[in-house]
């Protein structure tokens, strides 16, 4: 019969049964045929990856708050094999720090005028418009969403962006709206429920 100082100093820890379980988000049929077949997204950085406020120090320079889910995300799309690609009109060093963190291979920077950067990058990419997704906020990002397969908006995008969104996120930009997005193209593409099984087994020190 084990004493209470056997029972102190035990070592063996308890055993741990694994759970299975399905993915819990659930979306509507309807948006996810409008957000099959793509093969590309394009993502604007002010007003969708951040909350589209800036933050000038005294000597010029910008800095920018990113969400972690946002950057997982991004991430996830491209070990699906949807290649993520970042177009936005400003360029500061806050912004390339932050892409080449994320390893994103495609990124223009600076950008007047957008579809003019898009049409040569998705040539190179062999995607078609109906292949892409396209995320913005704000007027200038509505030639490349009115042209895309699947245009989403943050929660708090202009109005007439949310008008000709497919989807607009519950969050806003900045505090993960685009993961929703990569959210919706995950699982359209059938990839979302393997990655999250894939997460599962590793947090959980499996395979």
């Amino acid at each position: 019969m084990a004493t209470p100082d056997d029972v102190r100093g035990s070592t063996r820890a308890p055993a741990r049964v694994p759970i299975p379980r399905g993915p819990a988000l659930r979306l509507p049929p309807e948006l996810l045929l409008q957000a099959q077949g793509i093969r590309v997204a394009i993502f604007d950085v002010d007003g969708v990856l951040t909350d589209g406020r800036i933050y000038i120090g005294e000597r010029g320079e910008e800095f920018k708050a990113f969400s972690t889910l946002d950057g997982h995300g991004l991430k996830l799309l491209a070990q699906a094999g949807i290649t993520p690609v970042i177009i936005t009109g400003r360029d500061s060093p806050a912004v390339r720090r932050r892409v080449a963190d994320l390893g994103i291979a495609h990124a223009v920077y600076g950008a007047a005028n957008k579809l003019a950067e898009a049409t040569p990058l998705l040539a190179q990419l062999g995607a078609g418009w109906k292949e892409v997704a396209a995320m913005g906020d704000d007027w200038p990002d509505l030639p490349l969403m009115s042209r895309a397969g699947f245009a989403c908006a943050p929660a708090n995008a202009h109005l007439e962006v949310k008008a000709i969104a497919h989807h607009v996120t519950m969050a806003q930009g900045g505090h993960g709206a685009a993961r929703e997005c990569c959210d919706v193209l995950l699982t359209a593409a059938g990839r979302y429920a393997a990655l999250l099984q894939g997460h599962l087994l590793t947090l959980d020190g499996g395979a």
